[in-house]
């Protein structure tokens, strides 16, 4: 394998890092400003809200961990004398001998790639087809999710905001393009927007809604899809036409005119009545805030992306990705910025094509030596702020994608932390896993011309649990 200094250099100290994290989680809660709070939310809620489902129906079993005991006990045992010999003695020729008969099941079709890496080291314990594109299908959120929060960082908020005219009787809602915007925040800038008017005397405005700072395609090439919404800079609970809805569902063709409607429908009911019905355009000149507000801190859109596999919180990051790089906001300029965040980050990106955020393109390509060097880079303890993308990997039989994809006996379960990636004929499984002597090791395996997602998905899970044991 060619030397890749700085993923090694990133995973240097991973172990170290995490063991630094886990104790932060023991004294004020897992990932507390984040979307899951741990495990602890799993069991309070079992509620999760995502664009696509890549495993099988929901178990009750096994019961919930609270904030994963196992996996944190593990990543302090690199520092026990006898771990560290047996970590020492494992050989990447025994793991070849375990992992090798396991990638060439016929359940993984016809073209397989892996890479599995010791984070503590950067060394690589397994390897094939190590750096040749793949179609990387959900696995490609890891990326973005990496891009968005180098270039915008952890706390980053995206407002949504109403301008006024300079008498207050135009107002335009303009979308930043907040994924995590629902009906309870729509409502919250209405009251903001209606006290300010009363304020000022205002009873009857007119309205009109801005969604100008994405450019290009609303729809997705793959076109109307029960999985991603119109890409709008406006919209409210992901144009879903159930909001409480979770997974595959009709979304709506116009998501920020259903934004916009929903919005003078809330004015309305506070004392503003509009003059006619809400029309696209621009802030009229001079305009200038009224009201807004924010998001979700971009940590907790990272985590419920990777959690739930959320295709319109992925292909919103990209764009954001896209907006604080300078690169136009679309499809195509979200690749070109999240290439480049990529690129900074001194990553191996021979082959790689980023056609969308979701991985819902086919012409998206990444190799598992990307995937796991992304991973590493998000252990290392000189980068703080990419830390959830590893907090926001789903628990193997717990949460989100992989909630359904282990059982109570599996060896993996609670110890494996994975994207998922599912298109028809692709499945790949990229994350992190607790071996049992401790080290703490990222993989990718990635498979192409698959049977079917029944016989691909338990395969990719096999490999990973070997893994963890």
């Amino acid at each position: 394998m060619p030397e890749v200094s700085t993923w090694q250099l990133a995973a240097g100290a991973a172990v170290a890092g995490l063991a630094l994290a886990a104790g932060a989680v023991a004294a004020a809660g897992p990932w507390d400003s984040g979307q899951r709070k741990a495990e602890k939310e799993w069991a309070a809620a079992r509620n999760p809200v995502g664009g696509a489902h890549h495993g099988t129906p929901r178990r009750q079993d096994p019961a919930p961990a609270p904030s994963a005991p196992g996996v944190l006990a593990a990543l302090g045992a690199p520092s026990n004398a006898n771990a560290n010999a047996k970590a020492a003695k494992a050989a990447p020729a025994d793991l070849a001998q375990v992992l090798a008969p396991l990638l060439g099941v016929p359940g993984l079709g016809t073209v397989r790639t892996a890479c599995v890496i010791d984070l503590a080291t950067g060394k690589q314990l397994y390897g094939q087809g190590v750096f040749d594109p793949m179609t990387p299908a959900s696995t490609i959120k890891i990326a973005t999710s990496v891009a968005a929060l180098s270039a915008l960082g952890p706390d980053h908020r995206i407002p949504t905001t109403v301008l006024a005219s300079k008498n207050a009787g135009q107002l335009t809602l303009v979308g930043g393009g907040d994924p995590s915007l629902d009906s309870a925040g729509l409502r919250t800038l209405a009251d903001r927007t209606a006290r300010a008017l009363r304020e000022r005397g205002v009873v009857s405005v007119r309205l009109a809604y801005d969604t100008s700072l994405y450019k290009g395609p609303l729809r997705h090439p793959i076109g109307r899809n029960q999985n991603l919404a119109p890409v709008s800079a406006l919209m409210v609970g992901e144009g879903r036409s159930d909001e409480k809805s979770t997974g595959p569902v009709d979304r709506s063709p116009d998501p920020a005119g259903d934004a916009a409607r929903a919005f003078e429908r809330l004015l309305k009911e506070r004392g503003i009545a509009s003059s006619a019905a809400p029309a696209p355009g621009r802030p009229a000149a001079g305009s200038a805030p009224l009201a807004k507000v924010l998001s979700v801190p971009l940590s907790a859109l990272v985590e419920r992306a990777l959690t739930n596999s959320d295709n319109d919180i992925a292909e919103a990051l990209a764009r954001q990705t896209a907006v604080a790089t300078g690169e136009e906001p679309s499809f195509e300029g979200g690749g070109r910025a999240v290439t480049g965040q990529l690129a900074k980050l001194k990553l191996p990106l021979t082959g790689a094509r980023f056609a969308d955020g979701s991985g819902l393109n086919r012409n998206d390509r990444l190799s598992a030596g990307l995937l796991t060097a992304l991973l590493a880079r998000a252990a290392d303890p000189a980068h703080p702020e990419l830390r959830p993308v590893l907090t926001g990997l789903p628990v193997a039989g717990f949460n989100g994608t992989m909630e359904s994809r282990y059982n109570r006996n599996s060896p993996g379960t609670g110890l494996v932390r994975a994207k998922t990636g599912t298109l028809t004929g692709v499945n790949t499984l990229a994350g992190t896993v607790v071996a049992t002597d401790g080290r703490l090791l990222a993989f990718a395996f990635m498979a192409a011309n698959t049977p079917s997602k029944e016989l691909a998905q338990p395969a990719l899970d096999r490999l990973a649990a070997a893994l963890a044991s």
